[in-house]
């Protein structure tokens, strides 16, 4: 009915105002108010298509409606009639506002709306109502009732100042208002029911607002709150709450930052905010009712398919997954959504997170899916979505628990119907997979229009995991070992694989889809029978499976030799194919070598005939004709085949003393054209049509794939390789056999450059490698060439620097052919163009791993290695040109970023899955590729521990890298005298001083003496405690070995107190470790007696850390002195007892004492002991913990010995440091009289008083348009304004003017005058008005235009008051204001203009006792119009003297400035 008297209306007219007008005229009633609706919504729906008439005339029409006929309706009508406290769209409407409104001012409507309900219900009597939720059986949106008045004001007084404080954005005012939060939910659940009295929307409006926020602070502290809820609390479930968390909630979780360490928190442990998360998800799904938990987790697992999730927050959402105790909550749906979720993963390109997220995932799928529900075809689905290279691997504790999982539930679940196109119907996990092997294997039917390409290998692996997953799980139900049982289970399932397997090379006629299958799952099933756990010993499956698969390798063989050399592949799909055979043909070479090589294998009959057959093909000539496709397609294979045949020559010793003897063989892969291109086959008859036929089809992947192929650079290589030994010194001699590409080595390297040119980025590792082979032997006599091949293979893989698969290898390449030791020693010795390109080079890959991990430790290893390794043909050792490249070491020793944010959130995560060990398979799974930062240092620091100090040359290469190490601590202290602790200035002098001390126990005393001087003259800087701690302990170190350098020492104290200040710290606490320093000298008492005299010269220094210094040295020495009986120091005793009397007795209290307490507790003083703790793990773990570096700085022991690219050094002591030290915690004797309680105030149970800011539209209808002047924005708003003008002409700064107006604003000025409106543009003025002009009436006058109008307003009836301090001027506190009061404030600097003072009526001074005779402009104009504010307050009708006078009689003509 409602909609037909909207229609009716609009038929009559379309003007908006006229309409609505005339709806409203009448009583108001429900039925009035749906009609309104229905109006509105046509009219809208009439304005969105562009005919509404008068553009515009909505919105303001809409408004009037609202503020003449709607807002009356909620301030309590008292005729009876629709009410919008009972409208459930009005309770949603304000909500949306208060929490997804993005605009500021909706957001105020909404709270207005809210406090003007209030303020309806509170003055009612018995005015009791309720509006119900969408759900019958939940709570009201809104209910209000006389009886629980109190209560109910209390709980939106709570919620709407929640909401105020919100809007500021800054945390520290918000943060204490959160509790009352936590007292809202108290009063939102009923005691005695346990059910929600308030909606729980409401509280949701609130963590919805703070996601909104700008600032993550407070978007985390809103997450964790939120998830801390259930921890605290027992709280119903809500669709509310089921909502939140899967919408706002959920994104909000996507924001990586939310999972960063707290501070303190240990290296290795998991996010605070996912350790909430996970308890959270436990006990939010524990408590949700059986009927809703399903759908809830199936969509909080499609909401994390919906988005590209960074890497740490997709690891804690599926960690906190898999953690939900076991329910059948998922089905066939479910597994869906986990398998999308797998995918997401893959974006993230931390291989390890990605690894563990996988776990996760499978986990979860394990623990909420419902067996019943599911088929075994539906889990093998989802299985084969995992990746075995990153996460399902067999052996690892996963694998187990899967088998576990699958073994329990065999014959649950649920039968797959015979008609699914994954596999047969099932009863039991062995039926199954007998039943997926045979109808994989079975040969598909042909249908018309197949174009013969190789099947999916998706399919292939799945088979293969379902076989070792089945036969795991049969081992999994006997106790013992039984070898002839697995071997009964394998031949239950591959049976029909290996029968079809032994047919391949006496069946000719076996369909090529069921060969291709077969060949694949048999490479599928070598790949995942790989045991990757510890206990690889002890598999039986894998040693029975290779013993089957080597029975059929005869028939394999056959078959792929037939394929290979028969011309059978004459197709483009064919050439997949290809690599198929290639690949098992490899694997089957590897299982002979693993089983014992023996003369005779089917392998080994098979390599020979291949090898010649490629070559025969491709030496065919075809003579006048065109070559057909058929013929193009098998010089592709043939080239590939020998490609692989080389090979495996190559890593087969058997087969390279066997085969590729010199003859025909060798001359055709020496005279082989590296840079020939296919010509285009014949088209046949249809060559004519416009078309291309289809037997062309592919023709550009075989010429590209023959062009680009990498098999003519693998047998080049192959041939280098074993022709390298007689190739000559010199290319003028011809050994042997004539073979182009071994003597013409300039020409071959010529060819590698130009090949670089073209070839793609995964075709380059051959070339490279073939490089590595002609350099050495060419840089003596090309050096100009080799330099040049350096250039060019350096562009060509730092081009490759973002692909990720094809990079690290090919970087790998190619310092092996710059860096090779060959190389390095002739460029050494020569000086020329090479070694500088090289160095060039070298600081190139340093600065490239500066943005790129991993780079410099490629370098590193390699050379390393190489070094320690000896060097064939170089005759003067393998060490004899590390000295020359000496930078490289030493940029190994201090290399290493500081990490971004970003990058230590990657990195801490990492460090938590590392610490999981076993129990997460990934870290079993995944490679280790030591390409963090740290990795570098620990690389050549274990290269310096294999150092010999009694080898010259050895010794020779630690001498230079000291002088080195000192010469670039010097460099980095030059820009600044004192770098902030943990920048990368203290970082890198810490890593250079860590490096001294491994290096200075192996130094002798010739070179010592050259070099103390500056390690003495490091300790008289002002150091971070971390370099002051390794300074101190090579100090110590050499005065024990080496007490010829005491005299130095003692001189180290002369020096003067200006000079020295605080570092004279450092010697002091040398000289505590007398006792060390003194064991291997014969004159004790002499040097006692030296260091008594020096500590007690500075225990009178005017610095009382020196003098705390000094006394623990004194009082060390003088204990010393007293075991040793030295009789000489007795002259010296009464000082000395005195002065340790002295400090003992008069610090009884106070900070004096504490510190001196705290100094004698030190670690360095107490604990630590310079020789029995000399070791890594003291040096780059220990120390720096103690002293404060940040973590990244923190090498643990586990990492050198993880590091097994270098040997360990027998005879260096690696973490042998004693107990106590290691146990010892930075905060054992750090000084913590600031701060050390702060804490303890940020977390109350709930604060007494926050603060709130004042709303001055609290009581007023919050709408404003943009386009009404600044009155009329503010008479929307009905903002109290004054009778008082301010006029500040004659104010010039901006920042003052700026303060003025927003002075104004606040107090309700009528108007602020200013003598140039340009001035609100200004940044200075808007950062002190923040948007004050916005609500403030402007007036330009200029200050010459000031005379006229301070007369016009007098004519208007206003009172001209002067801010001004004269000989006849009023006190501020005796003054009473007129209501039309002008203030005319002055000049800053000025003050007011003697002609203008003449047309004041009064000057007003404000009281002053201070010296300084005037205040700041604003500050000024502020306190007046204050207390003319404050008089007018209501209840205030006089002012301060008694009645209000009339203004004074006296005018201020002729009245002089008091300055």
């Amino acid at each position: 009915m409602e909609g037909v008297l909207a229609e009716l209306l609009l038929s009559q007219s379309r003007d908006p105002q006229a309409l609505l007008r005339a709806l409203c005229r009448g009583e108001a009633s429900a039925e009035r108010v749906e009609t309104l609706r229905f109006l509105l919504q046509r009219l809208e729906e009439d304005e969105a298509r562009g005919g509404a008439q008068g553009g515009g005339a909505l919105p303001e029409a809409a408004r009037e409606v609202a503020m003449g006929y709607l807002v009356p309706l909620l301030r309590g009508c008292p005729d009876p009639g629709p009410d919008a406290r009972r409208c459930r769209r009005f309770w949603r409407t304000v909500q949306a506002g208060l929490g997804c409104a993005e605009d500021g001012l909706a957001r105020k409507r909404a709270r207005f709306l809210l406090r003007r309900a209030l303020d309806v219900s509170a003055g009612q009597d018995d005015c009791a109502c309720a509006c119900g939720s969408e759900d019958p059986d939940g709570p009201s949106l809104f209910w209000w009732s006389e009886k629980k008045k109190d209560e109910l004001l209390k709980f939106w007084e709570n919620y709407i100042l929640i909401m105020e404080t919100l809007e500021g954005n800054q945390i520290h005012v918000i943060k204490p208002v959160l509790p009352k939060l936590n007292g809202l939910f108290d009063c939102a659940v009923s005691e005695e029911t346990g059910s929600w009295l308030f909606h729980p929307s409401w509280h949701v409006c609130i963590y919805k607002r703070m996601l909104e926020s700008e600032s993550k602070v407070l978007t985390k502290e809103a997450v964790t709150h939120f998830l801390e809820l259930y921890g605290s609390r027992r709280l119903p479930s809500s669709p509310a709450f089921s909502e939140f968390v899967i919408g706002p909630l959920m994104d909000a979780l996507s924001e990586s930052s939310l999972y960063s360490r707290s501070p303190g928190q240990p290296a290795g442990s998991a996010a605070p905010l996912g350790c909430k998360l996970q308890t959270f998800l436990v006990t939010y799904v524990s408590l949700l009712p059986e009927e809703i938990k399903s759908s809830f987790l199936l969509s909080f697992i499609r909401k994390m398919t919906s988005r590209h999730w960074s890497a740490v927050p997709i690891l804690s959402l599926s960690k906190a997954l898999a953690s939900v105790p076991r329910c059948g909550a998922l089905g066939v749906d479910g597994l869906l959504a986990l398998r999308g979720v797998i995918h997401r993963t893959t974006v993230t390109h931390q291989v390890l997170l990605r690894g563990a997220a996988q776990c996760y995932l499978l986990k979860t799928a394990m623990n909420l899916v419902d067996v019943e529900k599911v088929a075994l075809s539906d889990v093998s689905m989802f299985l084969v979505s995992l990746r075995p290279e990153e996460s399902l691997g067999r052996g690892t504790s996963l694998w187990t628990e899967l088998c576990d999982w699958l073994r329990v539930n065999e014959r649950r679940f649920r039968c797959a119907p015979p008609c699914s196109p994954v596999g047969p119907p099932e009863t039991s996990l062995n039926a199954y997979v007998k039943s997926l092997v045979l109808d994989y294997i079975k040969a598909p039917p042909w249908e018309p229009g197949d174009s013969g390409a190789l099947p999916d290998g998706s399919q292939a692996r799945l088979v293969a995991l379902m076989v070792m997953l089945a036969v795991d799980v049969e081992g999994a139900k006997t106790q013992h070992s039984e070898k002839q049982r697995t071997e009964n289970v394998l031949r239950l399932f591959l049976d029909p694989l290996l029968d079809a397997l032994g047919m391949l090379g006496a069946n000719a006629y076996m369909p090529l889809p069921k060969t291709d299958r077969c060949l694949q799952v048999l490479v599928k099933l070598l790949h995942t029978c790989v045991w990757k756990g510890p206990g690889a010993a002890d598999d039986e499956v894998l040693p029975l499976l290779q013993s089957l698969v080597l029975s059929t390798a005869e028939s394999v063989s056959e078959f792929i030799l037939r394929r290979l050399t028969a011309r059978e592949l004459s197709s483009v799909s064919d050439l997949d194919r290809c690599r198929l055979y290639l690949l098992v043909l490899v694997e089957l070479v590897t299982l002979h070598r693993l089983a014992g090589w023996k003369r005779g294998n089917p392998v080994w009959r098979v390599i020979s005939p291949l090898q010649k057959a490629s070559v025969r093909h491709l030496q065919e000539e075809d003579g006048n004709q065109e070559p057909t496709l058929g013929d193009q397609i098998q010089r592709v294979v043939s080239m590939a085949s020998l490609a692989m045949v080389c090979e495996v020559i190559g890593q087969t010793p058997e087969l390279q003393l066997e085969t590729l003897e010199p003859g025909p063989v060798e001359r055709f892969l020496s005279s082989l054209p590296l840079t020939q291109v296919l010509q285009k086959p014949r088209m046949g008859p249809q060559s004519s049509s416009v078309e291309e036929p289809p037997s062309a089809h592919g023709w550009g992947k075989v010429t590209a794939q023959y062009i680009h192929d990498q098999g003519k650079w693998v047998c080049l290589e192959c041939l280098l390789r074993k022709r390298h030994t007689l190739i000559p010194g010199t290319e003028g001699e011809v050994p042997g056999p004539e073979l182009p590409a071994v003597q013409q080595l300039a020409r071959t390297l010529q060819a590698a450059l130009d090949a670089l040119a073209v070839l793609p980025a995964e075709r380059v590792l051959p070339v490279l490698r073939c490089m590595h082979i002609l350099v050495p032997m060419l840089l003596t006599s090309s050096e100009s060439l080799c330099v040049e091949s350096f250039d060019v293979a350096w562009k060509t893989v730092s081009s490759l620097s973002n692909t990720q698969l094809t990079f690290w290898p090919n970087l790998k390449a190619f310092v092996q052919l710059v860096f090779d030791n060959r190389v390095l020693t002739i460029a050494a010795r020569v000086k020329g163009q090479a070694y500088l390109k090289i160095k060039e080079i070298m600081f190139k890959v340093i600065e490239m791993s500066a943005v790129r991990a991993g780079v410099l430790n490629t370098l590193t290893n390699h050379c390393c290695r190489s070094w320690l390794e000896s060097a064939p043909g170089v005759a003067r050792g393998p060490l004899s040109c590390a000295g020359s490249y000496s930078e490289l070491v030493l940029e190994a020793c201090v290399f290493g970023t500081v990490l971004r944010r970003d990058q230590r959130l990657i990195q801490d995560a990492q460090d938590f899955i590392e610490s999981l060990g076993h129990d997460c398979a990934a870290n079993v799974v995944i490679e280790k590729t030591n390409r963090e930062d740290p990795y570098v240092r620990i690389c050549a620091v274990k290269f310096l521990c294999l150092l010999d100090g009694a080898n010259v040359s050895h010794k020779l290469l630690m001498e230079d890298l000291a002088v080195r190490l000192l010469e670039k601590d010097e460099l980095v202290s030059r820009p600044k005298s004192r770098s902030h602790a943990n920048s990368l200035q203290h970082r890198l002098k810490n890593r250079a001083w860590q490096t001294l001390l491994v290096l200075v126990p192996r130094l002798d005393q010739n070179f010592l003496n050259r070099i103390i001087d500056k390690i003495f003259q490091a300790g008289s800087t002002n150091n971070q405690a971390s370099i002051k701690y390794f300074v101190e302990w090579i100090i110590i170190l050499i005065l024990h070995k080496f007490p010829q350098f005491l005299p130095k020492f003692w001189d180290c104290f002369s020096r003067g107190e200006e000079k020295l200040k605080t570092s004279i710290c450092t010697f002091l606490s040398v000289l505590s470790h007398l006792d060390i320093i003194i064991q291997n000298n014969s004159e004790k008492k002499a040097v006692l007696q030296q260091a008594l005299v020096a500590a007690l010269r500075w225990c009178f220094s005017h610095s009382f850390s020196v003098r705390l210094y000094a006394l623990v040295a004194l009082k060390k020495i003088w204990s010393l002195c007293k075991t040793l009986c030295v009789e000489e120091c007795d002259a010296l005793a009464s000082a000395i007892e005195s002065s340790l009397s002295h400090v003992e007795s008069m610090h009884r209290e106070g900070k004096a004492q504490k510190n001196w307490q705290r100094i004698q507790d030190h670690f360095f003083f107490t604990v630590f002991h310079p020789l029995q703790d000399y070791s890594l793990e003291t040096i780059f773990y220990t120390l720096p913990r103690l002293s404060g570096l940040a973590e990244d700085e923190w090498v643990t022991i586990d990492k050198f010995t993880g590091f097994t690219e270098l040997p360990a050094s027998a005879g260096f002591q690696w973490h042998l440091s004693r107990t106590r030290l290691r146990q010892l915690e930075p905060g054992d004797w750090s000084q913590q009289d600031v701060g050390a309680h702060s804490g303890e105030a940020d977390d109350p149970s709930e604060w007494a008083d926050v603060q709130k800011k004042v709303i001055p539209w609290e009581n007023s209808v919050p709408d404003a348009d943009s386009e009404l002047p600044p009155q009329g924005r503010a008479a929307r708003l009905r903002k109290s304004v004054s009778r008082l003008i301010v006029v500040a002409s004659l104010t010039d700064k901006a920042t003052n003017l700026g303060g003025l107006c927003r002075t104004c604003e606040v107090f309700g000025a009528s108007a602020l005058v200013v003598g140039n409106l340009q001035c609100v543009h200004d940044r200075q003025f808007q950062a002190l008005s923040v948007s004050a002009e916005q609500w403030l009436p402007l007036v330009e006058v200029r200050p010459h235009q000031l005379t006229d109008y301070l007369q016009r307003k007098k004519a208007e009836g206003y009172t001209i008051i002067g801010v001004e301090q004269t000989a006849r001027s009023v006190d501020l506190t005796q003054y009473c204001f007129p209501e039309k009061s002008l203030l005319l404030l002055g000049n800053e600097r000025e003050g007011i203009p003697a002609n203008l003072i003449q047309q004041l009526d009064v000057c007003v001074e404000i009281p002053q006792h201070g010296i300084t005779r005037s205040l700041n402009v604003h500050v000024s104009g502020a306190l007046l119009t204050w207390e003319y504010t404050r008089q007018r307050l209501p209840g205030r009708s006089h002012g301060p003297a008694g009645p209000a006078p009339r203004p004074p009689d006296y005018p201020c003509h002729g009245d002089r400035q008091l300055r």
